[in-house]
């Protein structure tokens, strides 16, 4: 295996500490993804640069020039803090002509903006909760949804991470529905999408690859001890708040039991989502599995959480890719676009 300059880019703020050695650190939350991937490069012994990076492309084009990476893996999520930006950051790096890690400029754009990829999916006959996107710029009008029916959940069009989603996103009158997407409108500076809550198992599906597609073993969101005042969706302290997970008994696990019928057709749907929004390298499908056995497709992740206890990672190693293994994946696919 070639030894390889490996530029990690990052968020500015998220760049680990020096003396950061091991996960047992309690600094780890901070930097669980940045610290797991330099560690992963370490031990398959490539040369590391971590870069921080927030509105300003200097210290990319300097440490290109000054130190001539072979590859930057890529874990910007935002440009200028704004997450609409995120594509601009690899249009750069395609525009100089350097290999990097992780999604396409044209895939980062179609399948982050949540109200967009909707329209896309739901154009090519694959089903999606309804829908209606509120404009920040606009009034609320309510009209327009009156003949979706209630719970709904109010969230921002392009924040990843669940940010901006909690038990309050979940809404049953109109009433709800436009104080939440106020209070988004103030928090987050953007665009919300009001979506249909669909009952049912959330399942996470990793799908790898550029020509040659893998589907890995589906993960799943389950609630063992919550109470029946807990919303079962994905808020922002389910995704990163482990004693709020403890507290209500939430985790995650293989899917089990799953119908024969949605085991076959998970995989080819999967693959038809990842092609219709053209997203390349890796990515975590999020859907939503009724009792009547529909699925429904709640958003695409490209470029995904890939720490050492994130979704990817445990999916990756189950189809049996160990971490490193799965690091190097991703290097081999951004140096050979065309595998």
């Amino acid at each position: 295996m070639k030894k390889l300059r490996v530029m990690v880019l990052t968020h500015a703020y998220m760049i680990p500490p020096d003396d950061l050695k091991n996960r047992n650190d309690p600094r780890i939350e901070s930097y669980r993804t940045e610290f797991d991937i330099r560690e992963a490069l370490f031990k398959l012994g490539h040369e590391v640069n971590i870069v921080g990076l927030y509105d300003d492309i200097t210290p990319v084009r300097k440490t290109i020039e000054d130190w001539q990476p072979d590859i930057v893996f890529n874990l910007m999520e935002a440009f200028a803090e704004n997450g609409a930006l995120a594509y601009y950051v690899v249009s750069y790096l395609d525009m100089i002509g350097i290999p990097y890690t992780g999604c396409n400029p044209r895939g980062l754009l179609l399948a982050s903006d949540k109200s967009l990829s909707k329209q896309l999916l739901t154009y090519h006959r694959i089903r999606v909760p309804n829908f209606y996107t509120l404009p920040r710029s606009k009034k609320i009008n309510l009209a327009h949804i009156a003949r979706f029916p209630y719970p709904m959940i109010v969230k921002s069009t392009i924040e990843q991470g669940s940010v901006g989603i909690s038990q309050a996103s979940l809404v049953f009158t109109p009433d709800e529905l436009r104080q939440r997407a106020e209070q988004l409108f103030s928090m987050l500076d953007g665009d919300a999408i009001a979506e249909q809550y669909i009952e049912g198992r959330e399942l996470y599906v990793t799908v790898m690859g550029n020509k040659r597609l893998q589907v890995f073993p589906t993960r799943e969101l389950v609630f063992d001890n919550a109470d029946d005042n807990i919303h079962r969706i994905a808020t922002y302290n389910v995704k990163w708040n482990q004693k709020y997970r403890d507290r209500w008994g939430i985790g995650y696990q293989f899917a089990r039991n799953l119908p024969v019928k949605v085991t076959d057709t998970l995989p080819k749907l999967a693959k038809r989502i990842y092609r219709i929004l053209d997203i390349s390298s890796y990515a975590r499908l999020d859907l939503r599995l009724t009792d009547d056995g529909t699925i429904y497709v709640l958003e695409a992740n490209p470029n995904a959480a890939i720490a050492r206890d994130d979704e990817v990672a445990y999916s990756a190693e189950k189809a049996g890719l160990s971490y490193e293994k799965l690091i190097q994946k991703i290097l081999n696919m951004g140096l050979n676009p065309d595998r």
